[in-house]
């Protein structure tokens, strides 16, 4: 019998690639707001984090009514683009109905917006696949902070011991950790394998699909 029963799942970077879309929004809003257009790869680095966090690194301004202003242009723009501009990774969909055929519960928990990822795995025909999701809005602590997290295996009725956070940052390896899960690290992202060392991740993979193979081997 599988250890796991509860997998969940970071969505930037770890089941999908939204960064085309992250980028134009951000430098709309950004130009909206008169700070210079960051280069890509900087905007690249910053996907996981909160829109808050986000324009902190990006600007280095403190001003939370600049942030909330950021955020609205943010969104707005994303809003027309973002869908659009995501996709999947290969065989990620694959991976998630064999998950559901083993009676394994599925959740997305992401700083993105709740919505959006509704939107997106629409537009996917991946909706009936995830049986929890848990975006920006549903919470007010944003990873790594672990309430996204608690929130899902509360609606998921998951325990800790039972439960797996799969991500591509240390962001999300920090809040399984403080979460008390374990984590499995994927490669997908601009996070270096050797990053996640020092949270000893369960697995290191080069991308979720590989979860099949982990779980196979288990």
């Amino acid at each position: 019998m599988l250890p796991y029963r509860t997998m969940l799942f970071d969505f930037d970077y770890t089941l999908g690639d939204s960064s085309c879309g992250i980028v134009m929004s951000v430098n709309a809003a950004l130009t909206a707001l008169n700070y210079p257009v960051p280069e890509p790869e900087a905007v690249c680095q910053t996907i996981g984090l909160s829109l808050n966090e986000t324009f902190v690194r990006l600007t280095g301004c403190l001003d939370q009514g600049q942030a909330a202003r950021f955020t609205q242009l943010f969104k707005a723009k994303a809003d027309a683009v973002m869908v659009g501009q995501t996709d999947l990774y290969p065989g990620v969909r694959e991976m998630l109905a064999k998950l559901r055929s083993r009676q394994i519960r599925t959740g997305i928990v992401t700083t993105k917006y709740h919505y959006r990822i509704d939107q997106i795995l629409v537009r996917f025909g991946a909706a009936e696949l995830i049986n929890a999701i848990v975006g920006a809005e549903d919470v007010n602590r944003p990873k790594p902070d672990p309430q996204g997290i608690y929130l899902a295996m509360q609606r998921l009725e998951s325990t800790p011991e039972t439960t797996l956070y799969v991500g591509d940052s240390v962001v999300d390896a920090l809040a399984a950790r403080q979460a008390g899960i374990a984590f499995v690290a994927v490669l997908t992202g601009t996070t270096p394998a050797e990053a996640f060392q020092p949270y000893q991740p369960h697995a290191l993979l080069r991308g979720s699909s590989e979860i099949l193979t982990m779980i196979e081997s288990l």
